[in-house]
């Protein structure tokens, strides 16, 4: 079987350019055998950033691209003329994508919006000439700071989906179904568990051209916020929808039994998506009465709104996008941004590209005699 396309974790190494050395210049022209000190400034190295770009729905662009480096600062030169500053290397990620430090776990940002700009790993300062220490008693100063050394760090990027609907509910309940029926995504869809080995995303048309994303995330089991089935991997793009409509096929033994424990796992997982709104969806329910409706009535959930639909035969679809729109709208629902991103447990990923061999910096090609070790003070960084 092909390989997916759809990569939502990737892990690459990242190292911003270095600061290029200042100069030790002296001017030396006919008829000004003493012209004093006039090395220039390094130019600065080149910064990391991350940006956000909706037009990518994966990180596959970046399995390929594992190591992103940005140039170093040139070194200044006679005349007080500075050095060329180092490029700088965007990284564009869709939107929803977190970042994390690959040796500890830690939280570093996550990008939510298209265009969203944020920089990963600053590039070194430039040195500075040795025009900028002279004095009155010390008119030939030949020593020049060198330029800062340049950032470097392993990063795991996640991809958390970004959805105005999240799917929820045991494999088998009818995502899948659902979704390409009121959508024109094309999911996989089979009588069997796990059908649905990564999310799907697919637009909705609802009234007057108005419309909403709704994701297919894969089917939960019981303990999966303890990595059962396929557990951590998707619960993690549940965080990002605005609602989570729960579907639980009508032939369930007990549906408030099932929906208790996915909500449970879900909460389990982050107690942040206790505060998410949440919609039920009785799927399958061609086959029940208005009797057997009433009698599951009684038996669902307190506090959530539901709604009996069968994708096969379109019923209750109009009601279910009517409840989804009205939940959206509501004035107090969900944001993106209250989001609390956990540290990531390292020990959960099983990541096959741990075969890195980190790039070795060639250093300048300057003697050694050029300049002499500075440490750097940011009180004689001056304005330049």
């Amino acid at each position: 079987m092909a390989e997916s396309n759809f990569v939502d974790y990737v892990k690459i190494y990242c190292r911003s350019g270095k600061g290029g050395r200042g100069s030790t210049h002296f001017r030396r022209e006919k008829y000004i055998p003493k012209g004093g000190p006039d090395g220039g400034d390094g130019g600065r190295g080149g910064h990391i950033y991350l940006r956000g770009n909706r037009n990518y729905w994966t990180l596959l662009h970046l399995k390929f691209e594992r190591h992103v480096m940005a140039t170093n600062g040139a070194s200044g030169t006679g005349k007080r003329s500075s050095g060329k500053d180092g490029e700088d290397r965007v990284i564009e990620v869709p939107c929803g994508t977190v970042v994390f430090d690959a040796e500890t776990g830690e939280f570093i940002c996550d990008v939510t919006e298209d265009g969203q700009e944020v920089m990963l790993l600053q590039g070194g300062r430039g040195g500075l000439g040795n025009w900028n220490f002279k004095t009155s008693t010390n008119q030939a100063p030949r020593y020049a700071q060198p330029g800062e050394p340049a950032q470097e760090r392993m990063v795991i990027l996640q991809l958390k989906l970004l959805a105005d609907v999240g799917l929820v509910g045991f494999p088998n309940a009818g995502k899948s179904t659902l979704l390409s029926v009121v959508s024109a995504a094309k999911p996989k869809i089979a009588n069997y568990p796990f059908t649905t080995l990564e999310p799907n995303l697919g637009i909705v048309s609802y009234r007057d051209n108005r419309s909403f994303v709704m994701a297919d995330i894969p089917g939960i089991i019981k303990g999966a916020s303890e990595g059962k089935g396929l557990g951590l991997r998707f619960l993690r793009h549940i965080e990002r929808n605005s609602l989570l409509l729960f579907m639980i096929p009508a032939d369930a033994d007990d549906i408030k039994k099932e929906y208790e424990i996915l909500h449970n796992e879900l909460v389990t997982y982050n107690p942040e998506l206790l505060e998410k709104r949440r919609v039920l969806a009785i799927t399958k329910s061609d086959m029940l009465d208005e009797e057997l409706e009433e009698a599951l009535t009684a038996e669902l959930p307190d506090n959530i709104p539901y709604v009996f639909i069968s994708s096969i035969t379109n019923k209750g679809l109009t009601e279910l996008k009517d409840l989804l729109w009205k939940e959206l709208n509501k004035e107090n629902f969900h944001e993106v941004e209250r989001i609390v991103h956990k540290n990531l447990d390292l020990s959960t990923l099983t990541l096959d590209d741990d075969d890195f061999v980190i790039p070795i910096d060639d250093e300048d090609d300057f003697p050694e005699e050029d300049y002499e070790e500075y440490d750097w003070d940011d009180e004689d960084d001056t304005e330049r």
